[in-house]
């Protein structure tokens, strides 16, 4: 089924709403899910919509929460989110970021005590419109195991930097630590496709191309794969997301993570509070004119477009560029969502008795 953005947009505020949410917030996290489909991460669209609606028909999260800044600097806070929706606090806390870097240069926000926040280029996007770069992370369900283990210890944990351009779109790095993020397993799962090798190991620790083996007690491997692989480089970079997004904000961490898919529970005697994020944005100016750094981001885009490629047909991608021209394509064309995805709304459509 296609559906245009303002159908999406429409259909998930209504169902936000219908959870208890405020008006603009329920709005914010509508635009922040149905970005993620008009930019081609289907993994975090709409798809996760009930995933949202499970968290609050559990008690899990907070629909209508009363956060707060619990330590402050001129360029640092910390936010306590009241077991809110990471999807609706971290737009606010990168407008803290974005207001701190106006006036000292950057500004740095930790998050505690949040639920899962969508996609990072979302919040890290915003920066670039004020001519600053944007860094976004989070921690998450605990599914990876670090190197040489086939214990689940992290999180997917993405980071993202985004980087404002002149005439061209910002460059946006958006990626997961682990080899591949949960979603894409989830999208395999509905296809009914096998996996590359790499991605997971079963819960003996053996190679599996199976998508539901990690259901099945299986692990994500970190980003490099395996040991022999550089897998210990993801592990670090996963690592590091958990450390500022768990640590240093209070939140939990590593395998205490509180979970966000459905078959895993929650552990108890919890270190910290829910889940974790940071953002942050630096000023160009505060570095050297937005004129000199911009004319050196495009003159950066066109030499890289120009690497030789090794296949003629297939040119360098910059970072950032096939959503870009995904949001382009589905702007006109609307959104088609896979059929279990279309299902999952219409039970959320009957539930809260809504038109789809």
């Amino acid at each position: 089924m296609v559906f245009t953005k303002q159908q999406l947009l429409d259909f998930t505020r209504n169902v936000f709403s219908h959870c208890g949410m405020s008006e603009s917030d329920a709005s914010l996290c509508a635009d922040v899910l149905v970005s993620a489909d008009m930019r081609g991460i289907d993994s975090h669209g709409v798809a996760r919509l009930s995933g949202y609606v499970r968290l609050h028909n559990s008690g899990r999260a907070n629909m209508n929460p009363k956060w707060s800044v619990i330590h402050e600097t001129p360029s640092t806070a910390t936010i306590d989110a009241d077991n809110g929706l990471g999807l609706a606090i971290a737009p606010k806390a990168m407008e803290i970021a974005i207001a701190k870097a106006e006036q000292v240069g950057t500004g740095w926000v930790a998050i505690q005590h949040s639920n899962h926040f969508g996609i990072a280029a979302y919040h890290a996007l915003q920066a670039t419109k004020h001519n600053m770069i944007g860094i976004a992370m989070t921690n998450a369900s605990p599914l990876v195991a670090p190197t040489l283990s086939k214990e689940r210890m992290l999180g997917t944990n993405p980071i993202c930097y985004a980087f404002p351009a002149g005439k061209y779109n910002p460059i946006v790095i958006d990626m997961a630590t682990s080899t591949a993020a949960n979603g894409k397993l989830e999208i395999a799962q509905r296809q009914h496709k096998s996996i590359p090798k790499g991605w997971i190991k079963d819960k003996d620790g053996n190679d599996t191309q199976d998508p539901n083996a990690l259901k099945d007690g299986g692990v994500l491997l970190p980003l490099g794969s395996g040991d022999t692989q550089a897998g210990h480089k993801g592990f670090g970079l996963s690592a590091a997301v958990d450390l500022f997004c768990g640590v240093l904000s209070g939140a939990n961490y590593g395998p205490w993570v509180p979970p966000f898919v459905s078959f895993l529970d929650p552990l108890p005697n919890l270190p910290g509070k829910g889940i974790g994020h940071f953002v942050g944005a630096m000023r160009v100016d505060a570095f050297r004119p937005v004129t000199e750094f911009t004319k050196h981001i495009d003159q950066w885009i066109e030499r890289f477009k120009k690497a030789t490629p090794i296949d003629s047909n297939h040119p360098v991608i910059i970072p950032g560029e096939p959503e870009y021209l995904m949001e382009t394509e589905r702007q006109v064309n609307g959104v088609e969502l896979n059929p279990m995805v279309a299902n999952d709304l219409q039970q959320l459509a009957q539930q809260f008795q809504l038109t789809l």
